[in-house]
């Protein structure tokens, strides 16, 4: 692989007259976190480096975010439509940083597919080695639904695609949901924990230089069990490492669209006979656009960093097919099909809207990913490190969370990170926002109205790993922001308690709140679900981040 080129943005070489508001934006962030030029140099193999987890207090590096999507999908997948350079051009378009392609698992991509698009992404990194591409693929779960699975650039980023692909693909084995029997069989999932175990084996061999895997829409069908996610993460943490916490196919339920019964994020299910029982119907909808386990306050996402262990979330395009869009897809040539080729036939552009629910990566949903150099295996590191925060409609043009000791000078700990601390001791969570400096491709100039701060007890493993709920997590404070332009940092005191916590951020436009789905004293104004039919997600935008642990130091 050529070495990578800085983005535009963070070339110092690059006049910063040319640079779209976007672009001028992002330069100013680099600049205010020291990482500008040399510091931000491109081609660096190193990890980043993490805080001493060790001493008390901590010292996380100087961080500039990346923005990616991890679930994009072309013509290399049987059920999508766009040609490679559709959705590359796209992603640049919209200022996206990075993005996996992880396309459908099928025997016609697993014998044609992924080669033939590994040859497109190979000359797409060449004539523009300032976008990071990455190749992946979205795993059928044994026993569940749907997972990416992407390697580190390298001699063997496809043929590990392939392999994975083969043996442990639910779909392919015919382990899926739908089969003749229920998915959730000691069968089924005691072969995806071994599927996770074997993608960390060819990491720790040298195989790769580096593999991940994140769930995606994890409540849309219910299969997904909360015991089997914990599954999936202790079989291999360094590998599994989170979750969609906001699906793809944002508009979905766009007024008039694409029907009175569709729902924001195509999440249209109702509980199956493959379905975890212990869900409520609830949860099969989304909350301001996010999973009913991420948008719960002390929901399953809050169960599980209850534990006191870090689980990242995401959110991406799932792109398919693109609401408002022109293009339908190709005819077949006689004798073609997917099996026999891997690939559809080019898409055609007509002068008709066609049937979609998706937008393009980068133009809704955004992954960002805090970095100290430009670089896939950094962009790794800090998926690994849970160095995230995400956004809808481009509320933000930067986020930076640190909490730290007040009798400390460093930086402290940020997204992702453990601070240690002593019982009593007081603390100061950091909130640095920079607004949005111009209109999201909607034309739409966004405002954060409120910024939450979420407070959960860790309380170590949990006996019944079925558990979704954490009791001793809830909203504990509440900032508004309405208003309030350009870059500002909130300081909001903390004092480490008999238990160690975690604190997580969340926050909104304002336009849409209502009570939590687990009451008004965990919740007050929480996201709620649309009206089927109802879902304009331009009117409705959030942004979540990753947690910071603090480590209480004789802790009961």
């Amino acid at each position: 692989m050529s070495e990578q080129q800085l983005p535009d943005w963070a070339d110092p070489s690059v006049s910063p007259a040319t640079l779209d508001p976007q672009g001028a934006s992002r330069r100013q962030l680099l600049r205010r976190a020291g990482l500008f030029g040399a510091a931000f140099a491109a081609g660096s193999l190193a990890t980043p480096a993490v805080a001493d987890s060790r001493r008390l207090g901590g010292n996380d590096p100087r961080l500039a975010y990346l923005v990616g999507d991890h679930h994009v999908h072309s013509v290399y997948s049987h059920d999508a439509k766009y040609t490679f350079d559709q959705l590359v051009q796209a992603g640049a378009k919209y200022g996206l940083d990075w993005l996996v392609f992880n396309e459908h698992s099928n025997f016609g991509h697993a014998e044609f597919g992924a080669k033939l698009e590994h040859q497109e992404i190979l000359k797409a990194r060449a004539a523009n080695p300032r976008q990071l591409i990455f190749q992946g693929l979205e795993w059928y779960i044994p026993g569940a639904e749907h997972c990416t699975v992407f390697a580190a650039p390298g001699p063997h980023e496809v043929d590990i695609l392939t392999k994975f692909e083969l043996a442990y693909d639910g779909k392919l084995l015919g382990y899926a949901a739908g089969g003749p029997t229920h998915p959730d069989t000691p069968r089924n999932e005691a072969h995806a924990v071994k599927a996770i175990k074997w993608l960390a084996e060819q990491r720790r061999s040298g195989y790769v230089d580096d593999v991940l895997v994140l769930a995606n829409h994890p409540l849309r069908l219910g299969i997904d069990s909360p015991h089997e996610m914990r599954n999936w993460r202790d079989a291999a943490p360094e590998i599994m490492i989170g979750v969609e916490g906001a699906p793809g196919a944002q508009g979905g339920a766009i007024p008039g669209w694409r029907g009175p019964t569709s729902i924001r994020g195509e999440y249209e299910n109702k509980p199956s006979e493959n379905s975890w029982p212990g869900y409520p119907a609830d949860a099969y909808v989304t909350y301001g656009g996010f999973d009913w386990m991420t948008a719960t306050v002390g929901g399953l996402w809050d169960a599980m960093l209850a534990e006191g262990r870090l689980f990242t979330i995401t959110t991406n395009s799932d792109v398919h097919r693109v609401v408002f869009d022109t293009w339908k897809n190709g005819d077949w040539l006689p004798g073609q099909n997917f099996d026999n080729t891997g690939r559809l036939p080019d898409p055609v552009n007509t002068t008709e809207p066609q049937p979609g629910g998706d937008f393009w990566p980068g133009q809704f949903s955004r992954t960002h990913v805090g970095v100290t150099r430009y670089g896939y295996r950094s962009v790794m590191a800090g998926l690994r490190a849970g160095r995230v925060w995400l956004d809808h409609g481009h509320l933000l043009d930067g986020l930076d969370v640190r909490v730290k000791r007040d009798r400390d000078f460093g930086r402290g700990v940020t997204l992702g990170g453990r601070l240690r601390a002593r019982k009593g001791e007081k603390l100061t969570l950091y909130v640095t926002v920079t607004t949005a400096s111009r209109p999201n491709p909607q034309g739409i100039l966004p405002e954060l109205a409120h910024i939450d701060v979420i407070r959960g007890a860790v309380h170590g493993p949990v006996t019944d790993r079925d558990e979704w709920r954490a009791p001793d997590t809830k909203v504990v404070h509440t900032k508004d922001v309405s208003g309030r332009k350009g870059t500002y940092t909130l300081r909001i005191p903390l004092t480490a308690g008999d238990e160690s916590f975690y604190v997580r951020l969340r926050g909104s436009d304002g336009n849409r709140n209502g009570t939590g789905y687990l009451g008004a004293a965990v919740d007050p104004h929480g996201p709620i679900p649309h009206e089927p039919g109802e879902g304009d997600p331009w009117a409705d935008t959030w942004f979540y981040s990753n947690p910071v642990f603090v480590d209480v130091v004789g802790a009961r």
